[in-house]
Order: C-alpha cells, then sequence, then structure tokens
C-alpha cells in the first residue's frame, strides 16, 4: 500500500471518529481503543488490577470481568459483596450476579445461596445453558452439578451484625454504605449493595460483570438490578456498555444501564449518558430521590469512561497502561 492511500484512510477513518462522537460505526474497537477496565467504588482498584492481570496478558475483557470481581466475592472485609455479605432479615446470605459480553450472550444468577462466586455460576448459565437467569433453588442445584462447592456463607462478624439489627429490626438504606463499609467508617446501618466492572481488551472487545450480596436484611428472596441483564449491568459491542450501584428497585423501574447505552448509541457521552438516567431517577420521583443513592458508570467502545450518581460519594476505579490504581470521585445531582 502506497503512502498516499495510508493517508486518505487515516483521512477517512478520522472523519468518520468524528462524526460518530469518537467511535466510528464499522470500524473495529481495537482501532480506536485500547485495553481499560473499570469498575464501581473503591474496592474496585484491586477487583480492577485482577482484571489487568488478563488484559495485559492479552485475555479476554470476559475473562476479565470474571477475573476482577471474583476478587471482591472473596473478600471478607466486603459485606456488600460475594461470601461475607450481609443477610437477610431471617439471616441468610444470599447473592445476585450477571455477566455480558460484547455479542449480547449473558448469563445471571439471582437469590443464589452457599455458593461463594455467584459471578462463575452466571458464565455458567451463559455458556452451558439455553437460559439467562437462574434463581434460588434451581441455580443452586445448578452450580452444584458443575462442581461449584457449596459453603456456609454467613461468616461471624455479619452474624453478629445480623443479631445487633435484629434488636431493633429498621429498615433504611444507608447512602454510600459500600465506602463506609469497606473503609470501616461510622455511618450507620451498612445495607448494600455492589460491584459493577467493565473491561475493553485488546480485541477491541467489551465485557461487565455485576455481583452484589444485595440490600441487607432484606426480605428473604428480594432481588435487586444486579442480576437483571439491562438494569444492572448492558452491553452493546457496537456503542458500550453501562453498570449501575445503589438501590437496584430504582434502577430496575428506569432500565438504567440499557438506557445508559441507548443514550450513548443516540451520541451521548459516557458520563452525559449516566447523568441524563441519573436524573430521570430523579424526575420521576423528586420527592424520595434525596434520600437515596443511585450511581452510574459507562465506557463506550474507544474506552472512554464516564459516570453520575444522584448523590456526592460515588467513587469509581480506572486501569489502564498508564495507571492502575486511579480512584475516581464521581460526579453528582446533588
Amino acid at each position: 500500500m502506497t503512502d498516499r492511500r495510508r493517508f486518505i484512510q487515516a483521512s477517512v477513518l478520522g472523519s468518520a471518529v468524528l462524526a460518530t462522537g469518537g467511535v466510528a460505526r464499522g470500524v473495529p474497537a481495537a482501532v480506536v481503543g485500547k485495553p481499560r477496565v473499570v469498575s464501581t467504588w473503591d474496592f474496585g482498584v484491586a477487583a480492577n488490577q485482577g482484571a489487568w492481570k488478563v488484559l495485559s496478558a492479552g485475555g479476554s475483557a470476559l475473562d476479565a470481568v470474571e477475573a476482577g470481581v471474583r476478587i471482591p466475592e472473596a473478600d471478607l472485609r466486603n459485606h456488600s459483596v460475594g461470601r461475607a455479605g450481609y443477610p437477610d432479615r431471617d439471616g441468610h446470605v444470599s447473592l445476585d450476579a450477571s455477566i455480558m459480553d460484547q455479542a449480547g450472550n449473558c448469563g445471571a444468577v439471582a437469590a443464589i445461596e452457599h455458593i461463594a462466586h455467584p459471578i462463575s455460576v452466571a458464565r455458567a448459565v451463559m455458556e452451558k445453558t439455553p437460559h439467562v437467569l437462574l434463581v434460588g433453588e434451581g441455580a443452586l442445584q445448578f452450580a452444584m452439578e458443575q462442581g461449584f462447592p457449596r459453603e456456609e456463607l454467613l461468616t461471624p462478624e455479619s452474624e453478629k451484625a445480623w443479631k445487633e439489627w435484629l434488636k431493633t429490626a429498621k429498615y433504611r438504606p444507608s447512602i454510600n454504605s459500600e465506602v463506609k463499609d469497606f473503609r470501616n467508617l461510622p455511618g450507620g446501618a451498612r445495607n448494600h449493595d455492589t460491584i459493577g466492572m467493565l473491561a475493553l481488551d485488546a480485541h477491541g472487545n467489551l465485557s461487565g460483570a455485576c455481583t452484589t450480596s444485595g440490600m441487607a436484611w432484606k426480605l428473604r428472596g428480594r432481588v435487586g438490578d444486579s442480576p437483571i441483564i439491562g438494569a444492572g449491568l448492558y452491553v452493546d459491542g457496537e456503542v458500550g456498555a453501562a453498570t449501575s450501584t445503589g438501590v437496584g428497585e430504582e434502577v430496575i423501574r428506569n432500565c438504567g444501564s440499557f438506557l445508559v447505552v441507548e443514550l450513548m448509541r443516540q451520541g451521548r457521552s459516557p458520563q452525559d449518558a449516566c447523568r441524563e438516567a441519573v436524573e430521570r431517577i430523579i424526575r420521576r420521583k423528586p420527592a424520595t430521590a434525596k434520600e437515596i443513592q443511585v450511581g452510574f458508570l459507562a465506557m463506550n467502545r474507544a474506552g472512554e469512561v464516564g459516570a453520575w450518581a444522584i448523590q456526592k460519594g460515588f467513587s469509581y476505579a480506572v486501569c489502564d497502561a498508564a495507571k492502575r490504581d486511579a480512584l475516581i470521585p464521581g460526579k453528582s445531582t446533588y
């Protein structure tokens, strides 16, 4: 190929990128993006680094997000994700998770008990069944058939917190409890929430994962947004990916992560798309929005990242070749 032809092709590509707000339609994402992983909250830093081991070795975004969120799932300091999660009001630890790749393949589990890594069960649902979502006893049965060990997830610390809660049995979600709990800061009842992770690999493929123990002291059987494709997580390889955190009921009511991706499809930046999704929640329930937290995190096909939350205090972690431990305070409406 001549230098002139290369120049012409580069010029056409550049024009296409500008015309589509940074991502050229029909152009392989590897041309416009480099490996990057992002996730919600402070504990996302360690999770990102676990994912980065996969991405930096040329691994897939799907493998990266599974490996990354398994880290907080196993962290006994983390009472909003995985095996150390706080139980429901009856003392049962139940977990939710979802995973999705750039082609729309997805899997999820909800209200699963006795399994330490629900994200890996969710991937098994995606790859080994014709279904998207398995719940409760059926999800547990499937997990055990796939070789996942049955374990007791209620840790002594979580059991102690639950028994303390039973003295008053008051139920009120605590804003930004993920940070308060993980840092062991004071702040009242610490009763949610999740880690959402999005990754772009060297091949230009996007994937996402979301995993949680849900709100502490919830009604048994309650399921939030994390395992609901389109609510807690959504990935479209042509556009971008989004995940959510906070009060899952409000995310479900607004199909939050799907909304963010569709807004990016219409040309919004990741941050603007997240902001519009948050403000839609506020417009629908202005009287109660100041009492809850919902945040969205998004990454487009070019690797651009944005986030927005209802309240101050939401943070997200970014990891790429330039910096492995960035922790960024998310912008908010209030």
